[in-house]
Order: structure tokens, then sequence, then C-alpha cells
């Protein structure tokens, strides 16, 4: 239930945000009048809405080949020790699914700045990201605005978390690594979630895009040509 309720809070968070008013610039007889920035940051608002309730669900980064995190280079292309101790695809599954079960809690606290990034950024061009032939135009303009932000706060989310782990396969191979410190994981499972959490919100992009009338939101079924 606290897992569940935790989701619930984060979509209220991000949900509550497209409820922002509309602006006019623009009449139409069937639906209120809005701006294509406006059109453009509802748009994220849902898609990432939408994202992050699906990352935030049980096996939420796991469950889904978009989003799914693979073992850190630093670990999957060592020999050795650690060949010998990740034998077989049982193995490399179970501590790849340990490193995805972290991704909970980072992809908890990037959500927060995600909904501040839509609320406050500057679209320079809202009519090319509406009419863009590449359905997750918006997503993209998103994760180059943003930067490395969310990995910068990701990293200590996975730092603290592969070090209280109760994982006795992730203790064994920490064990067995030499010249690559926690740190250095973290920040490799930092960069996969960011780029998972955007390809997360690109998908749900592209779903709006090719049913407007799904969100029964008339902003974005005008923005899409849907009357």
């Amino acid at each position: 239930m606290a897992l569940i309720s935790n989701v619930l809070g984060r979509r209220a968070l991000l949900g509550g945000m497209t409820s922002i008013g509309v602006l006019a610039v623009a009449g139409c007889s069937t639906f209120p009048s809005f701006s294509l920035e406006e059109a453009v940051r509802r748009l994220l608002f849902l898609s990432s809405d939408r994202a992050f309730a699906r990352l935030l669900a049980p096996g939420g980064f796991w469950d889904d080949s978009v989003t799914r995190l693979a073992l850190p280079e630093s670990i999957g292309n060592r020999g050795g020790v650690l060949a010998r101790i990740l034998t077989g695809p049982l193995m490399k599954d179970r501590l790849s699914r340990a490193f995805n079960d972290m991704a909970y809690d980072a992809a908890e606290r990037a959500a927060p700045a995600v909904a501040d990034a839509v609320r406050t950024i500057g679209v320079r061009d809202a009519l090319a990201l509406i009419r863009s032939s590449d359905p997750m135009a918006a997503s993209s303009y998103l994760h180059q605005e943003m930067g490395t932000s969310l990995v910068e706060i990701m990293v200590p989310e996975f730092g603290d978390a592969i070090r209280v782990s109760r994982e006795p396969l992730l203790a064994e191979v920490l064990g067995a690594l030499t010249g690559v410190d926690v740190g250095g994981i973290a920040n490799s499972l930092a960069m996969q979630a960011d780029n998972a959490i955007f390809r997360a919100i690109g998908r749900e992009e592209a779903a709006i895009r090719a049913d407007p009338r799904s969100t029964n939101d008339p902003v974005l079924m005008a923005a899409f040509g849907i009357k």
C-alpha cells in the first residue's frame, strides 16, 4: 500500500500541473483560445505524468524493454573473478534486476525536477514542435534543455541504494571489483535511467499525438487539429 500511495502522490504532483490557465492568443470556434507554447507544456506535463506513473509502478523499469537498465559496462565487460560469479544469464538477470529496482527511488526523486522544468522551460519554437514529424520532438527538446540535471539528481540515490543493498550477489560482485568505485557504477546507472525516463516520456508523447482525443484536453485536441 505504501508503494501505491507513493505512486499516486507523484501522479497528483505531476497531474495537478496540467490545470494551469489557458493563455489567449488565437481563437477557435470549438475550443477555448490557447497558445502553442501552452499546448507544448500540456503535452509534456501529460506525457511525463503517464511515463512516471508507469516507471513508479512495481517492476516499472525492469518489466519494460524500453526502460530496462543494463548492467553497467564496468561490471558487464569484466572477466576473471566476475566472469566466474556471473555465470549464465540467470545470475546476470538477478544482478540487473537489483539495479532496476534501485531505479524506483532515483526516478521518484527525478519526477519533481521534470515537472519544474516543464513549468519553467522556455519554448523557443512551439509551432515547430507541434508540427514536427518526430512523434517525440517535445520530449527530445525537454531532454536537451535539461541536460544532465537528472543524472546529477539520481547519482546519490543510486549510490546510497548500492551501499545499503541486501542483495548478496551485489555484495559479492562489488567485493570482486578492482579499480571501479560505487560512484562510477552509480553514475553509469543514473545516465541509463536518465535516457530511460525520456524514452518513456517520448513514448507517451507519441501516443498522445496519435490519439489526442483520448486526452480529453481541449487545448491538446485543438493543437493537433481535432475539432
